[in-house]
C-alpha cells in the first residue's frame, strides 16, 4: 500500500472526555483500520471528528448525546491518513482492499465515505439516533491500545527495522538523565554514611542499546542482543565501572505445547519488579532488597510456559555465571530459579485484577553475596555493610501480591533468605515493600498474560498529538534489614513518593522524593532527598 497510517488509539477509565459536543461533531461506529501486514489483524474502532479535527480513535463504545452526528460504519474498512489532532483525510470502504486490489482500483463503487482534511466529501453510511439528550462525551475501556504491543502498528517502513528472508529485527534504546539532590541530613546520618550533598550530582543514569528479531523458521526464534554501561541496572553482582558491557544475549526457542526456551544471558525467573524493566517502573529504582538479594543478569537456561488456563505461568531455570567471573566452571556457583504466578481474581473486562506470585531460588553459594545496601537513588552511596561469611548455600524466596483495578495498582513483594554459614549458623536477612500508583489521566497498566508482569503506562493523548500526556502519581515504602541473631548489619526505611509525566510513549520526565531512616545499634539517622529524571526511548 501506498498510503501510511498513524494512530493514536485513545483509553480511559469513565469520565468526561470533552465538556461539550459541537453541532459538527461526527461519530463514526465500527470501522476497521487496516493493518498493514496480515500478521497484526485488523482493529475494529469508533472515531470522533469535531471541528474538522481528529479527536478520538477507540475501540471502545462511545457515548453520544444529541450534539453528534453518528454514523454506523458497517464494519468498514478506513484507508488513508490519520493523525490525533489533526484535520484527517481517509476512505471508508466495503472491503478489506489488502485482500481484494479490486477495491483499490474501483474505489467510486466500494467508498462508503470520504473526508479530505477535515471536510465530509462523500456519506452513505446510515445515521445512528442518539441515545439521549446529554450534551457530554465520555467512554469507558480497559484496554490498551494496540500500538503497545506491535510499536508503530502501521508502519513496516521505520529506518531501524530491517526484514528478509531469514531474519529480521529492530534497533532500539533508552536514554535516561538523573538529578540528585539531596534536601535534608542529620547528624546522626552524617556519622553513619558521610555528607550526602556530596553525591548532589547529575548523572547519566541509563544507557541501553540493542536489537530484538526473529529467525524466521516455521516457528520463528527470537534473538535479544543489548549492550548498557553499567549504570543502567542494580544488584549485588554489579561493578562499579562505566564501560559498556553485554547486557542481554538470548535465543528465545518455541516448544511444544507452547512453551518457550531461552539460552544465554538473561533475568532469573524470580520477582516481578526484577523482571519488569527498571524504566517501566512506578518507582524510579527498585526496592533496596531486590538490589541486594537479587542479581542483575546471569548466564543459563530457562523453561517457561502458561497454566490454569491462561491464568498462571511459570518459569524455572539453571544459571551459572562463569562468564562474568574471574573463577572457573566448576569453582563458580550454581543457581536454580523457579517462579509460578496466578490470577485468583480476574473480571470479564480485564479491569479489575489480582495477582500473586512465588519464585524461588537456590544457589550452591560460597561467595559473599550480600555485601552492601544502597540507599534507593543512583547517586547514593551505601548506607548499610555487612559481611557475609562464605556459606553452605544460598536459599531465596520471594512473594509477590498486586492488586490492579483501572489506573489504580497496589502491591508488593517480600524477599526472604537463607544462608547456611558454617562458622555462625544460619543468617535471615529480609525485605519488603508496599508500593501504590493511579494514574490521574485514566490510562491503565496492562497485565501480561504470558510473563506475569504489568506493563508501562500506555499514552492515550500524546503531547503534540491534541494531548497532555498521561500522568501517574506513585508512592513506597520499603524495609530492609540485614541484622540478624549473630550479625548486626542494619535495617533501612524508606518513604518515596513521586509523579511520573509520560509526553509520550517514548519520552518521560519524573521526579521522585524520598525519607530514609537508617537504624544502626540502638540510632537512627535520617536523610531526604529528590530527584529528577528524564528519559528517551527509541523504539
Amino acid at each position: 500500500m501506498k498510503y501510511l497510517l498513524f494512530l493514536t488509539i485513545v483509553f480511559q477509565s469513565s469520565i468526561t472526555a470533552f465538556a461539550q459536543a459541537k453541532g459538527d461533531s461526527i461519530l463514526i461506529q465500527k470501522v476497521y483500520l487496516i493493518s498493514r501486514e496480515d500478521s497484526l489483524g485488523d482493529i475494529l474502532v469508533n472515531v470522533l471528528i469535531t471541528g474538522k479535527t481528529l479527536k478520538l480513535i477507540t475501540r471502545d463504545e462511545v457515548l453520544f448525546g444529541r450534539g453528534v452526528q453518528t454514523f454506523d460504519g458497517g464494519n468498514g474498512f478506513l484507508f488513508g491518513n490519520v493523525v490525533l489532532g489533526k484535520p484527517p483525510s481517509f476512505v471508508i470502504l466495503n472491503e478489506n482492499p489488502r485482500k481484494n486490489f479490486d477495491v483499490i482500483l474501483n474505489t467510486s463503487v466500494h467508498t462508503t465515505f470520504a473526508i479530505d482534511n477535515g471536510v465530509v466529501k462523500k456519506n452513505m453510511l446510515n445515521q445512528v439516533r442518539s441515545k439521549g439528550s446529554s450534551r457530554r462525551i465520555s467512554w469507558s475501556a480497559y484496554q490498551a491500545p494496540p500500538l503497545a504491543v506491535p510499536v508503530n502498528y502501521y508502519s513496516t517502513r521505520k529506518w531501524n527495522k530491517f526484514d528478509t528472508k531469514i531474519i529480521s529485527g529492530l534497533f532500539n534504546g533508552v536514554l535516561a538523565l538523573d538529578r540528585l539532590r539531596w534536601i535534608s541530613q542529620d547528624d546522626l546520618s552524617k556519622a553513619q554514611v558521610g555528607e550526602l550533598s556530596e553525591t548532589s550530582i547529575g548523572a547519566l543514569r541509563a544507557l541501553r542499546f540493542g536489537i530484538v528479531g526473529t529467525i524466521n523458521f516455521k516457528n520463528p526464534w527470537i534473538y535479544t542482543i543489548y549492550l548498557t554501561n553499567n549504570s543502567f541496572d542494580r544488584g549485588y553482582d554489579a561493578k562499579n565501572d562505566n564501560g559498556l558491557k553485554l547486557y542481554d544475549l538470548r535465543i528465545d526457542i518455541p516448544l511444544p505445547k507452547k512453551i518457550t526456551l531461552s539460552v544465554g544471558k538473561q533475568k532469573e525467573p524470580i520477582s516481578m519488579e526484577r523482571l519488569m524493566s527498571l524504566v517501566f517502573l512506578p518507582i524510579q529504582e527498585r526496592q533496596a532488597a531486590a538490589d541486594a538479594f537479587l542479581p542483575i543478569r546471569n548466564y543459563g537456561v530457562v523453561f517457561n510456559g502458561n497454566t490454569l488456563q491462561g491464568r498462571g505461568t511459570w518459569g524455572v531455570g539453571a544459571f551459572k555465571n562463569f562468564v562474568d567471573s574471574d573463577t572457573s566452571f566448576s569453582a563458580t556457583p550454581t543457581q536454580f530459579t523457579g517462579r509460578i504466578t496466578g490470577l485468583p481474581l480476574l473480571s470479564a473486562d480485564e479491569s479489575n485484577l489480582l495477582h500473586v506470585g512465588l519464585g524461588l531460588r537456590y544457589s550452591t553459594a560460597g561467595l559473599p553475596l550480600i555485601g552492601k545496601v544502597d540507599a534507593e537513588f543512583f547517586q547514593a552511596p551505601t548506607f548499610i555493610k555487612v559481611k557475609v561469611p562464605n556459606s553452605d548455600y544460598l536459599f531465596t524466596y520471594d512473594l509477590e501480591l498486586y492488586w490492579r483495578k483501572g489506573p489504580f495498582l497496589v502491591g508488593g513483594e517480600y524477599i526472604g533468605n537463607r544462608i547456611a554459614t558454617p562458622t555462625t549458623g544460619d543468617l535471615r536477612p529480609d525485605g519488603f515493600n508496599v508500593t501504590g500508583a493511579w494514574t490521574i489521566t485514566g490510562e491503565m497498566r496492562k497485565y501480561r498474560r504470558r510473563s506475569g508482569i504489568f506493563d508501562p503506562v500506555p499514552v492515550s493523548r500524546p503531547v503534540g498529538l491534541g494531548g497532555y500526556g498521561a500522568l501517574e502519581l506513585v508512592c513506597r515504602y520499603s524495609d530492609i534489614n540485614l541484622s540478624t541473631s549473630s550479625t548486626e548489619g542494619g535495617r533501612m526505611r524508606t518513604y518515596s513518593v513521586g509523579a511520573n509525566w509520560w509526553l509520550s510513549s517514548k519520552a518521560l520526565f519524573g521526579a521522585n522524593y524520598r525519607l530514609i531512616n537508617l537504624q544502626e545499634l540502638d540510632l537512627t539517622g535520617q536523610s531526604t532527598g529528590l530527584n529528577f529524571r528524564l528519559m528517551l526511548i527509541l523504539e
